[in-house]
């Protein structure tokens, strides 16, 4: 009988080393909430035309295959790109990464005009919004998957089930080319998200009324799980891919996987003590780590690309401009250095008390001496600067937030603005308004 080898540090670190690469694409994935457009409440999972029967009737239509949990859909797979449910029913499109962000655009909007059949018979959106306007998670069901109920369980965190049951997002996936590039774009990614968090604001109406936050969104996972979320380290400069798994080792586990049971750890130990000692007579794996890293939420997360993470859902071409802004600054060595003079007089502390203070104020909240809404005009000018000297026309996509953050306004701005004026705080234009 062969023994079976301990899982040691160095299995993990090769888990980062093989992300190094020298074709770097880009990637997204894209959460929007199941709304229904005759009640404007979130749309369960097991309604009869509800999320379930949406995948169940995509897939038959467009030949996807299922990803089940116990025989439930939670998801559907074709080749590399994947629609996945979040906890309250939120669709994810994850797609491959592509070469350029006209690639992934038209992957999207192919992805969408097949989705539109099906909305348009269930009475159903999919909306770009970061927070539910209307249902809270009191009344949104989490959908059957089994780690869902054992972390909705373990998250602490007093917005834990909002930021489960009610958000949407949209992540960036940056490569990189060595570890050293990879930890320079992991600290200036890192300074880049209370920033972006603020450019993106989109979720100030929450359960049909005005929350006081411009992102109420980033103001619960600010309430989640400080053990998991936040930034990792103090966004040293001499950063590496041990010392990024050095945290992961040490946050508590929640649960691991073992055949087609879930066992729950709940805390009980952070994973180097698994590593060290096992749990209930089961010894630590590669494929434990890899779900444990996936368990960590950091503003950035590292795999074997970069997943920046903390931007509301939004529209209207502002889903691209998001990676258009990485894609600018961490894909050109000037604009990188640019970037890093652009920042250099701002600290861990002077970070952390921004991303506290983002979720309220947006572009109005000050790092330092400065205000957000003027730094973000060099943020985006140095992008810009980049994309255009790529001359791939990807310049484009960032028209739609010079839109709002040059006239110093975030998405949440016009929305406020326009729930106290001719909305009138009807829930029913804040929709209409969203899904134009």
């Amino acid at each position: 009988m062969q023994t079976r080898t301990k899982l040691e540090k160095s299995d993990i670190l090769q888990l980062f080393q093989k992300g190094c690469k020298t074709d770097l694409k880009i990637g997204i994935e894209y959460e929007r909430l199941p709304i229904s457009l005759s009640t404007f409440k979130a749309v369960d999972y097991a309604f009869e035309n509800g999320v379930c029967s949406f995948l169940r009737n995509f897939a038959r239509e467009e030949n996807w295959d299922y990803i089940t949990d116990e025989y439930n859909i939670i998801g559907l797979k074709q080749e590399h790109d994947t629609i996945t449910l979040e906890p309250g029913s939120q669709v994810e499109l994850s797609l491959k990464p592509e070469d350029t962000i006209f690639d992934l655009e038209q992957k999207v909007n192919s992805i969408n005009k097949k989705f539109k059949p099906i909305l348009d018979k269930f009475g159903m959106t999919l909306l770009n919004y970061g927070v539910s306007p209307l249902s809270t998670h009191k009344s949104i069901n989490l959908i059957p998957k089994r780690r869902y109920k054992i972390m909705a369980k373990y998250l602490w965190g007093i917005l834990s089930d909002v930021m489960m049951r009610e958000t949407a997002g949209i992540q960036c996936c940056i490569d990189f080319e060595s570890e050293e590039d990879a930890m320079n774009k992991f600290r200036i990614a890192n300074k880049l998200t209370p920033f972006m968090t603020a450019m993106f604001a989109n979720s100030p109406i929450r359960g049909g009324v005005d929350t006081g936050y411009k992102s109420f969104r980033a103001l619960s996972w600010l309430n989640t799980d400080n053990d998991r979320c936040g930034f990792v380290g103090q966004i040293d400069e001499k950063f590496s891919f041990e010392e990024y798994a050095n945290y992961v080792l040490e946050s508590p586990m929640i649960f691991i996987n073992r055949g087609a049971n879930v066992v729950p750890i709940n805390g009980k130990m952070s994973f180097s003590e698994f590593m060290a000692d096992g749990f209930e007579g089961n010894e630590a794996s590669l494929e434990d780590f890899e779900l444990h890293a996936n368990l960590y939420f950091p503003e950035v997360r590292m795999r074997n690309f970069l997943e920046i993470r903390n931007h509301d859902c939004v529209g209207g071409g502002l889903q691209y401009s998001i990676p258009a802004i990485y894609k600018g600054i961490l894909y050109n060595k000037s604009a990188m250095s640019e970037t890093e003079e652009l920042l250099k007089d701002f600290d861990y502390r002077d970070y952390s008390e921004l991303r506290y203070n983002v979720p309220k104020s947006a572009l109005n909240a000050q790092i330092g001496k400065f205000l957000v809404k003027d730094i973000v005009k060099d943020i985006l000018y140095i992008a810009e600067k980049s994309l255009i000297e790529a001359d791939l026309d990807e310049e484009k996509y960032l028209e739609p937030i010079k839109e709002y953050a040059l006239n110093g306004i975030c998405p949440a701005d016009v929305i406020i603005k326009n729930w106290y004026g001719s909305w009138n705080k009807d829930i029913k234009k804040l929709i209409k308004y969203i899904n134009r």
